[in-house]
């Protein structure tokens, strides 16, 4: 018989398949303490939890016989991942579960929101009937504006074309293909802002989406437009939101979640325009027996021997193997970020090239990591070392990883390539013994640069005095260089120059850098 521990409170018809085997014990204990949570894990191969429990070190260590950790639900926060893989205990979670949920939330959102619903009950509670103070909008023929494409926000845009509305999405890996098999239309972010009658958000909270819709992108919206974030609290800059519904630029707001929770004080709330609930995008019956039939299939699959469906950490590697690949793993997934934050266009294609020494091992765990490097800047945690390959493959990315004996002179060479529906650019890293991991080359230029901290990258014309307007400049910003590489492929013609500076460049003074005479494009960024 294998143990299974339930310790927070799970659907009964979700975990039916655990009750139903016949090769399983189910524990269900959903008011543990933590002391008695570390002596029921002794005996337990499987523990089952949502988000009360927390999965500590300490917890996982209390676990000889461990082999799985579900989550029933999406986020892995209250789990140590580490801990689980450094004690080969595999982590799976149910990143579907919540997806019709959460988009028919947003749909009833949006109808209440084009038609004052919550406002005018209020009134009616009050015993006043005001039909003239309640006159709301038709959603036929209005434009929906999506910001984030993934599985709630497709899910969202069928059901407003079956609302007759007009589907403008913007991600980072849609492209116009993708867009017309999906029925929408495709566009940037600046002209899904422009044209949305109604704006939704359908993001991971991440540095690059947090506060996108801000009080520069509502500024570029159409007076009376409305907004929505049922996705994550932090995606919408509140304050802006409240200003501008002050000013009566934005018609009004419908908001699940907030960026602290619980929010009964919030100003907004204060608003007659707002409209809101208490994160309620997954608290359906259905989403909470799907996560947890999702995780229940998943514990049965490992504990028979099979294949888990949603893995969430490292899969299991030899010791050998790891310690000959674990020098690399910060060096493909920095080659990934690195290079995904100067690629422009949607992503279509990814290729890694090995060459030297790796040439002799299997080389599928560092191109998992450089493609989780690439995908986080737009996914963040929600990508993982395992989930890397299918979530590129849910987004309509090839993935190709090919070697080579042609080492240009390095003992070992990673080469990471991206295509996108605008460019091609690579970046090749090594391990230099007693050195560690340098950039050796970007696209065609040979450079040396350590990849890490914060970085300027110049695209410039080989002139004199370029190299010392540009360093002129971040001085009179108080921006030290730390170091400075310069690549070219012949005197006076294409040039790239690489800098890592103590601080980030921001704001005025990368619109300055840009502006220097014989420079073509400055990009910043923090690996």
């Amino acid at each position: 018989m294998h143990r299974v521990l339930i310790s927070d409170p799970l659907s009964e018809d979700g975990i039916r398949p655990l009750l139903e085997a016949e090769d399983i014990e189910t524990v269900m204990n959903p008011n543990l303490s933590h002391e008695q949570l570390l002596e029921e894990i002794g005996s337990a191969e499987a523990l089952i939890v949502r988000s009360q429990t927390q999965v500590t070190r300490e917890v996982i260590e209390h676990a000889p016989h461990l082999k799985i950790i579900g989550r029933a639900g999406v986020g892995v926060d209250n789990i140590d991942l580490d801990a689980a893989t450094e004690n080969g205990v595999i982590v799976v979670n149910a990143p579907d579960g919540n997806t019709i949920s959460t988009a028919e939330h947003t749909m009833a959102m949006l109808m209440s929101l084009a038609r004052n619903i919550p406002q005018a009950y209020h009134q009616l509670q009050q015993k006043r009937w005001e039909r003239k103070k309640f006159v709301g909008v038709e959603l036929k023929d209005k434009v929906l504006g999506i910001v984030g494409f993934g599985r709630i926000g497709r899910e969202v845009a069928q059901r407003a074309k079956g609302h007759r509305m007009k589907v403008i999405a913007f991600d980072p890996f849609l492209n116009e293909e993708k867009a017309e098999k999906a029925g929408v239309t495709h566009g940037s972010l600046e002209e899904v802002l422009k044209q949305a009658d109604f704006l939704t958000v359908h993001t991971p909270l991440i540095e690059k989406t947090k506060h996108l819709i801000n009080e520069e992108a509502i500024a570029m919206m159409k007076t009376g437009a409305r907004i929505l974030n049922c996705a994550r609290g932090g995606i919408v800059e509140e304050n802006a939101l409240y200003e501008a519904i002050q000013s009566g630029k934005i018609a009004g707001a419908a908001l699940d979640v907030f960026e602290e929770e619980p929010a009964t004080e919030h100003p907004l709330l204060s608003l007659s325009e707002v409209i809101a609930t208490p994160h309620l995008g997954a608290s359906t019956i259905e989403a909470q027996e799907n996560v947890a039939t999702d995780v229940s299939f998943d514990v049965l699959e490992l504990l028979r021997g099979g294949t888990v469906k949603n893995p969430v950490n490292l899969p299991s590697v030899s010791s050998e193997m790891m310690e000959r690949l674990s020098p690399y793993f910060k060096l493909s997934e920095r080659l990934g970020a690195f290079l995904s934050k100067v690629v422009e266009g949607t992503l279509e294609r990814v290729n890694v090239y090995y060459s030297g020494d790796l040439l002799e091992v299997d080389t599928m765990p560092l191109t998992r990591i450089a493609v989780k490097g690439i995908l986080k800047r737009h996914i963040g945690e929600r990508v993982n070392d395992v989930n890397a390959f299918k979530t590129a493959s849910d987004k309509g990315i090839t993935v190709n990883e090919q070697k080579s004996t042609q080492t240009k002179g390095f003992t070992n060479l990673i080469t990471v390539e991206i295509e996108t529906d605008q460019e091609k650019r690579s970046l090749a890293g090594t391990l230099l013994n007693g050195l560690g991991a340098r950039i050796v080359q970007f696209d065609q230029y040979s450079i040396d640069v350590v990849p890490e901290g914060h970085l300027v990258v110049i695209r410039h014309t080989d002139q004199p005095g370029a190299i010392g307007r540009v360093g002129s400049l971040l001085a009179e910003h108080e921006i030290n260089i730390a170091t400075m590489q310069v690549g070219r492929t012949n005197e006076g013609g294409e040039a790239v120059m690489v800098l890592t500076v103590d601080k980030p460049v921001e704001g005025n003074c990368n619109d300055k850098l840009a502006q220097i005479a014989d420079i073509k494009k400055v990009q910043c960024l923090t690996i």
